[in-house]
């Protein structure tokens, strides 16, 4: 099996000159504040398409012998954001291509793809998740010249290693750690292929999601292990199988690996946008999440962070919010039992709710022929401490019914 090497990646970044965007390493005051330790943080959200995937995709496209192509049409798999650079590049390169995407793929990088990729790019939308689609699309494309891999790939790879050439060359100190998302394991390597060159003292941390951790399982394993579900919601870095040439790499230069709940993921995306103004999809807040759960290690030193990517559909907000307040036991649903008689509610209002908690679900049915009413009800806490408490009041008062929080399908059902 081949494998990339440093020649390669300065080579991409010739290639590269020109397409994808320097993109600032820039100190986070505040994080380096809250955990004392000093936070770079590579803004890859930055690209002009919003993530990192340019650069492995246009340096694989102009690898390829323009005489080869010439009539013919390329093809990528993605969950979204190499479909964008893969887009990118054939408009850029006047290359006609297609594009599987997942159905589950959120709109706003749909459309992305079609500007990008313009009257040069069809959009085929296809299975459930990114393994779905790449799985159509080498099916109904035999033709293994002209698939273009969204991380198993020498060239690609090579290509996102550019980045680790940037941030040696931009960081003001060493860095004694580099923080890097993990998907199917193609930006891991590239980086990984730099800074074992050129920074060996560096450590590389990778970073997945709890729901998609394909990349710990199969090195705990030995071997590439495919997942028999994951977790989409982390849609960049969701990936059933990892590459066979990642899988080689991270095996035996991956210093460690961190998997982080959905749910800190989202609290992180709040927090990036509410207090830094930094807009990220969560595969690009995963990084600074696995960071503040494991602080204590990286205390007084020089850590890098690579945010890979900023295409976040802002309908998915709302469930990003709701994630984030279950994650931080601030938000809870129950089904609540109702005396049939008048004042009942108030009493529940009165008696149980808090000064401090905010009821902001609410569905009930009357049934006349019963003692009791059931309604299903939503309280947001200020305080996490405050929960057990409010139990507590539901049962002393006789409203408690069910808690719904710990039945992910009734409570995805109201939601």
């Amino acid at each position: 099996m081949q494998f990339t090497d440093l020649k390669g990646v300065r080579n991409a970044s010739e290639i590269l000159q020109g397409i994808s965007t320097l993109t600032p390493l820039v100190i986070n005051e505040r994080l380096s504040n809250d955990l004392n330790c000093k936070i770079y943080l590579k803004r890859e959200d930055l690209q002009q398409v919003r993530s990192f995937k340019i650069r492995g995709a246009f340096n694989k496209i102009k690898s390829i012998d323009s005489a080869y192509l010439n009539n013919k049409t390329l093809v990528c798999a993605s969950a979204g954001n190499h479909a964008q650079g893969f887009a990118y590049s054939c408009n850029k390169l006047k290359i006609y291509g297609k594009v599987y995407m997942p159905v589950t793929t959120p709109k706003q990088k749909i459309e992305r793809v079609k500007i990008f990729g313009g009257e040069y790019v069809e959009i085929i939308l296809i299975g459930d998740n990114f393994d779905d689609a790449q799985y159509e699309a080498q099916k109904q494309n035999t033709d293994k010249d002209l698939f273009i891999h969204a991380f198993d790939d020498i060239k690609v790879i090579e290509g996102q290693g550019t980045i680790g050439l940037e941030i040696l060359d931009q960081v003001d100190n060493h860095l004694d750690y580099l923080i890097v998302p993990i998907g199917g394991g193609g930006l891991i390597s590239g980086i990984i292929t730099v800074f074992k060159e050129l920074s060996p003292r560096t450590k590389i941390i990778g970073v997945e999601a709890d729901g998609a951790p394909a990349m710990s399982k199969s090195i705990k394993e030995g071997k590439i292990i495919e997942l028999d579900s994951i977790d989409n919601f982390v849609d960049g870095v969701s990936i059933k199988k990892i590459g066979k040439i990642p899988f080689e790499i991270c095996k035996n230069y991956l210093d460690k690996i961190f998997l982080v709940p959905e749910g800190k993921i989202c609290q992180t995306i709040l927090d990036l946008y509410n207090k830094d103004g930094i807009v990220v999809e969560p595969a690009g807040a995963i990084g600074i999440s696995a960071l503040e759960l494991n602080s204590e290690m990286f205390m007084n030193k020089n850590v890098g962070v690579l945010i890979c990517g900023g295409n976040n559909d802002f309908s998915r907000m709302a469930e990003i919010r709701e994630r984030a307040l279950f994650y931080s036991n601030l938000k809870h649903y129950f089904i609540v039992k109702f005396p049939q008689r008048a004042g009942a509610l108030k009493e529940f209002v009165n008696n149980v709710v808090g000064i401090n908690d905010d009821i902001t679900f609410f569905e009930y049915a009357k049934k006349n022929n019963k003692e009791n009413g059931t309604a299903i009800v939503g309280i947001e806490l200020k305080f996490s401490k405050d929960f057990d408490d409010l139990i507590k009041k539901m049962k002393e008062n006789g409203f408690f019914g069910e808690y719904l929080n710990d039945n992910p399908e009734i409570l995805s059902f109201i939601i």
